[in-house]
This record gives structure tokens, C-alpha cells and sequence, in this order.
């Protein structure tokens, strides 16, 4: 069994941070993650365009020269391979963690092959990995679709879209400029005031020509293989269907959490609990970093304002790993 100062589990942006950070104090770590390098990243749509601009998703003194101000997905895989590279990071890919037992002088902590000793221990996992569901009849059809690609599998269908925030209206906006049949069913009776201001008055042109169809205050309650149940305020309606594409955000793996003995606060958004100045959880020497503190609240944290976490992490931990020396 390998032992280590420190175990990262997640090798995302704000994971690969932590590596920067660990690396930096001269700490022996690895990074666990259970996929590709920067695995949320891989999964995003193919043509999507990030909200900040290069220089708030920076780490580790890497400079990040996209072609516009706004990067591409395509442009942040390839800059984080690059920090990976220039920091020589030690990063484990396709090793999941299943699991943590406590010792007497830290942490053992399982993956499917081996098993690795740690004194401690950063959690940023992220949240895209990990869909919201609808738990309605239905929703395990192969046809019905929580994370998006491309527009190419749905032209010339009918698809309805879940949701009325940024993905939701990018994924409709972008399936119906391809040639899909896009209706959306919204459950308030707008679309998200704060979508990004590029969108909102796009798909909100779309629906008022009659383009997309918009069923406003409207649930779902079933799904069938080849049509839809609605509940809107004229009541139930079923339409014909080829795809459902539901779009209705992400949630941190509490599974995990749960795996891992991490706590959390039903009452405040199922956040991890930590001490917010050291992000130290209840478990002593185990660290949350990243978007995944702030729980089910997904549209508060990011990458530009959650890079700060490794450096807050990493003095704490050397303070404790040179008082347990």
C-alpha cells in the first residue's frame, strides 16, 4: 500500500490547483480521478463557450491565450493539459474512489485496484458528473438525454427540452437552428431571469415567432417511447417525441460524500459541512474545494472565484502535517 502526505480526489481545474499547491509545498500527493483529465470539461457540449474569460480560469502561473475573449471547451482541454504538462502533476486517471476508513495517523483510502495510506485528504470532485433527475415514469428510456454533445443526432426530430436556464436555451436555440423540432417544458412562467444576456432574447424571439414551442408553468410526468405527458395550466397534454433532452442542472456526487463519511447541511443546500476559513470538513484533515461547496447552490461558485481554495487548503495542511511529524 502506497502512502502518501496528501490524496486529491478530482482532477479538475481546482484539483490540479490543489496539485499546483501541493507540489509547490513540497508535500508527497496524487490526484484521483475517476475519469479523463478534467473530466466535467470533457463532458461540457462540444461547441460551448465559457462564461469567464481566460484569464479567471488561470492556474499555477500558466498563462491561457484563447482566440477570443470568452475560451472555447476546446481551448480549456487543451490549456489544462498544458498545466498538467508544465507542473509534471501526478495525477491517477480512470481510479474512482469507492471509499475511506479512518487510521490512527489518517486515511486509507479505496479505489477499485488498490488501496493508498494518506494523512490527508482534498475533495473536488465538481458537480456536472452527476445529473439532477426528473423521477418520473420514463426517464431511464434510452432516448432521454441529461447531458448534451451535439445538435447532429437531432435533426429532422422531435425533441423536447427540459429547463429554461443558460444550458436549457443554448441546447434549444442550438438543436432548432440544426433542424430539430424543439418544444421546452419551463416550469415557471419565464425564462431564468438571469440567463446569460446573449441567450434570453434569442430563445425568447424564437418562442414568440412560434420557432420553439414553450409550455410555461408545465411539469412532465411521464415519458413513453414515443411521446410525452405535460402537465400544463390547461391540463394534461401528450405530444410526439423522438428525444427528450433534460436540462436541468447538476448536483455534487453525494453518494460520495456518503462513501467518504462527509457530512452535510440538509437545511442550508446540502453544502458539505466545513469551516469555511480553512474548508476543513468535521473529519479532521479532510479538506472540500471547489464548486462542490456550495451544495445544491451550483450557480454561486466557479472555477475564477474557487482557485483560491488550494492555497487556503494547503497552508492549513502544512501547519497540521508538520504538528503531527
Amino acid at each position: 500500500m502506497k502512502n502518501y502526505d496528501l490524496i486529491i480526489i478530482g482532477g479538475g481545474p481546482i484539483g490540479l490547483a490543489c496539485g499546483i499547491a501541493a507540489t509547490k509545498a513540497k508535500l508527497n500527493y496524487i490526484i484521483l480521478e475517476k475519469g479523463v483529465l478534467v473530466n466535467s470539461l470533457y463532458n461540457f457540449p462540444e461547441q460551448m463557450t465559457f462564461f469567464s474569460t481566460s484569464n479567471l480560469l488561470e492556474i499555477g502561473d500558466v498563462p491561457f491565450v484563447a482566440h477570443n475573449d470568452k475560451p472555447t471547451r476546446k481551448e480549456a482541454l487543451e490549456y489544462y493539459r498544458r498545466v498538467y504538462e508544465s507542473w509534471k502533476l501526478n495525477v491517477r486517471l480512470y481510479t474512482p474512489v469507492s471509499g475511506m476508513q479512518q487510521t490512527e495517523d489518517g486515511y486509507i483510502v479505496d479505489t477499485p485496484k488498490e488501496q493508498f495510506n494518506t494523512k490527508a485528504v482534498i475533495v473536488s470532485t465538481g458537480f456536472y458528473d452527476t445529473a439532477r433527475k426528473l423521477n418520473i415514469p420514463g426517464e431511464d428510456l434510452p432516448k432521454v438525454k441529461h447531458f448534451y454533445d451535439s445538435p447532429h443526432p437531432y435533426v429532422n426530430q422531435k425533441i423536447l427540452v427540459i429547463g429554461a436556464a443558460n444550458s436549457a436555451c443554448d441546447v434549444a436555440l442550438e438543436t432548432f437552428y440544426k433542424g430539430a423540432e424543439v418544444t421546452m417544458a419551463i416550469r415557471s412562467n419565464e425564462i431564468y431571469p438571469k440567463t446569460k444576456y446573449w441567450i434570453k432574447p434569442n430563445i425568447e424571439n424564437r418562442i414568440k415567432e412560434g420557432s420553439v414551442k414553450a409550455y410555461f408553468e408545465t411539469s412532465v410526468t411521464e415519458i413513453k417511447p414515443h411521446s410525452v405527458v405535460l402537465n400544463t395550466p390547461e391540463g394534461e397534454v401528450e405530444i410526439e417525441n423522438d428525444f427528450v433532452l433534460a436540462m436541468i442542472g447538476y448536483m455534487p456526487d453525494y453518494s460520495l460524500f456518503e462513501n467518504l463519511g462527509i457530512p452535510v447541511d440538509e437545511e442550508n443546500h446540502k453544502k458539505p459541512i466545513h469551516n469555511p476559513e480553512t474548508l476543513e470538513t468535521p473529519l479532521p484533515n479532510v479538506y472540500v474545494a471547489g464548486v462542490i461547496n456550495s451544495g445544491l447552490k451550483t450557480s454561486k461558485l466557479f472555477i475564477e472565484n474557487t482557485r483560491v481554495h488550494a492555497d487556503m487548503i494547503l497552508e492549513h495542511i502544512k501547519s497540521k502535517i508538520s504538528q503531527m511529524a
